[in-house]
């Protein structure tokens, strides 16, 4: 039954947001973690009553030495065709560089191989599993350590790749990603990054999290704030003359 409200709010955002049109291939950023797992299930599920038909493929990065052997055989037991990328990206992001904030070089290479691959491999679309909390969290990143509004979007169409990337989990709480995971027993790798919960974001969702609880409503009004272009007042210089 729980997994009936993702699959409701996954549908809502494909809809609000047109993530997927007839006859698309979907590459999913399979990473293992929690928001992936669940991503991959959402839309296995969704391709069954979709109004649109559509493909499904998964694919994982390696960025050396993680042991990707449960997620072969989940994509088989789903019937969907899963292509494992072995890279150096943990090389060189601690070794060769040494980076000392890590998580922007990371994903940067992670995007890059994931979108590259999917071209590779046919696909027109990249599904990723970033949740409502992400949304709320890159929000405020932007704001206290770049001084500008700014977010990823639900949907993004990027012409140089021939690519559109979608986020489906975008409606999704991430405390609800957690119980459907743990409903389901699914087979999460644990994350072999050094930096592992040891970020600024993990400052910053622990902020939201304190927030929210001294200010009930923090993070609705937040995520409702995203969603309200229409009342966006920033200081156009041009437009207050």
């Amino acid at each position: 039954m729980y997994m009936q409200k993702l699959l409701s709010k996954a549908r809502q955002a494909i809809k609000d947001f047109d993530m997927i049109q007839e006859n698309d291939k979907i590459a999913v950023g399979l990473s293992g973690g929690k928001d992936s797992l669940t991503l991959l299930h959402i839309l296995k599920r969704y391709q069954s009553f979709s109004p649109e038909k559509f493909e499904l493929i998964a694919i994982t990065l390696n960025p050396g030495g993680v042991d990707n052997s449960i997620l072969h055989n989940l994509c088989k037991k789903l019937e969907i065709p899963f292509y494992e990328i072995q890279t150096n990206i943990k090389e060189i992001v601690f070794d060769i560089r040494k980076e000392k904030n890590p998580c922007s070089l990371c994903a940067n290479l992670r995007r890059g191989a994931l979108n590259d691959n999917a071209n590779k491999l046919g696909c027109n679309k990249v599904a990723l599993g970033h949740h409502k909390d992400d949304a709320i969290e890159t929000f405020l990143m932007s704001m206290f350590y770049e001084g500008r509004v700014n977010c990823f979007s639900p949907k993004t169409i990027m012409d140089k790749q021939d690519l559109t990337i979608i986020r489906p989990l975008i409606y999704i709480d991430e405390y609800m990603i957690k119980k459907v995971t743990k409903e389901f027993n699914y087979p999460v790798v644990q994350n072999p990054c050094p930096a592992n919960e040891n970020t600024k974001r993990q400052e910053i969702k622990e902020l939201i999290s304190k927030l929210n609880k001294e200010i009930p409503g923090t993070k609705k009004n937040l995520f409702g704030a995203l969603n309200n272009s229409e009342k966006l007042f920033i200081w156009d210089k041009e437009k207050i003359k």
